[in-house]
């Protein structure tokens, strides 16, 4: 049975409101008894009721981490790496609760529950729950896509990303792309395909013309759409990949016909994950680093929070990192305007 603030009153020889007042600094207690009174809790390992704690402070000491969806999309990889970030920054100091906005009750949000919450949104569908918090008036800072101009974001370039893995493949003698989209009803979907349109535009060929199979962001989706890529066009000396795990299922479906990356197909990815634990290789990709923006994202929601100042919205830069995945073709041709 834990120890309760009785236990220690009966101890110290003294009423449970001193002990209460000794133990929350709240009140004037003698120092010789507020010595006495925090050696016997210490010593029998009194831990505070957190429920009675949370009641009397009207806070909840919980931030809710919101994804729009887990089951459907959210890379096991990125919500590990989200969740590194956000830990890092709270330390002991607040809990996480993981919550799908994709399963909110209307009318179920309450500012005694949270607060603060990291809204980490991938379409304008989360706009019901985002509108009901922001009526709670609880403290949201938005992670990896900004969803109104009055919540304060951490807000990285998809689209830039992904036009610079388009152009590496060219740069490097490729025409000859297949591509592997995400879900066509995720924005980052949508940032990341105009992208690489805007790369093949200006070097000159026909966007249209590429072909393209859509995943889930998962690795089997990947190894699923690069099998019908494979074999309905064998031409194909490369695939971009809207994500590293449909990246590493596309490496094994060009294994499974007897293909090497990148001998004889080059891959890029999207996010730099460790997906070591799928595919023996090196993969370029470009670098959307999670626990960065989770990291950013939390100092600006415990500024928020703390200090009830709205922070200024954060921009990062997805940067191309070169491995070994992609072989290099000695293309002479230029891009047709800079």
């Amino acid at each position: 049975m834990s120890v309760t603030i009785k236990d220690i009153a009966v101890c110290a020889g003294v009423s449970y409101s001193m002990v209460s007042r000794a133990l929350n600094g709240s009140g004037s207690v003698e120092e010789k008894k507020k010595e006495k009174i925090l050696k016997i809790a210490r010593a029998l390992e009194y831990v505070p009721n957190q429920a009675a704690v949370t009641l009397k402070k009207s806070r909840s000491n919980i931030i809710g981490l919101c994804f729009s969806t887990i089951s459907r999309s959210t890379s096991p990889f990125v919500l590990h790496n989200v969740l590194i970030g956000v830990n890092s920054v709270i330390g002991s100091k607040y809990h996480v609760i993981v919550k799908c906005m994709d399963m909110h009750e209307p009318g179920t949000l309450n500012r005694s529950n949270f607060d603060g919450l990291l809204i980490m949104s991938q379409g304008d569908w989360d706009g019901e729950f985002i509108e009901e918090a922001w009526e709670k008036k609880i403290p949201m800072v938005a992670i990896s896509r900004r969803v109104s101009k009055d919540i304060p974001a951490v807000v990285t370039d998809e689209q830039g990303g992904m036009e610079k893995a388009m152009e590496h493949l060219l740069k490097n003698g490729h025409r000859k792309i297949g591509v592997i989209e995400g879900d066509p009803d995720l924005e980052a979907t949508l940032l990341r395909h105009e992208g690489f349109n805007r790369a093949a535009k200006r070097w000159g060929l026909d966007a249209g013309s590429i072909p393209v199979e859509y995943g889930n962001y998962r690795y089997n989706s990947g190894r699923l759409a690069a099998g019908r890529l494979l074999d309905n066009h064998k031409e194909l000396t490369a695939l971009l990949c809207f994500n590293d795990e449909m990246a590493a299922g596309a490496a094994n479906a060009a294994a499974e016909r007897g293909l090497k990356v990148p001998e004889d197909i080059s891959l890029t990815g999207f996010d730099n994950l460790d997906i070591s634990g799928y595919a023996d290789m090196r993969l370029t990709t470009v670098e959307r680093n999670a626990t960065r923006i989770a990291v950013e994202g939390t100092k600006m929601l415990l500024t928020y929070m703390e200090e009830g100042i709205r922070p200024e919205d954060v921009w990062l830069e997805n940067r191309l990192v070169e491995r070994e995945s992609v072989k290099n073709r000695i293309c002479m041709e230029q891009p047709q305007d800079k």
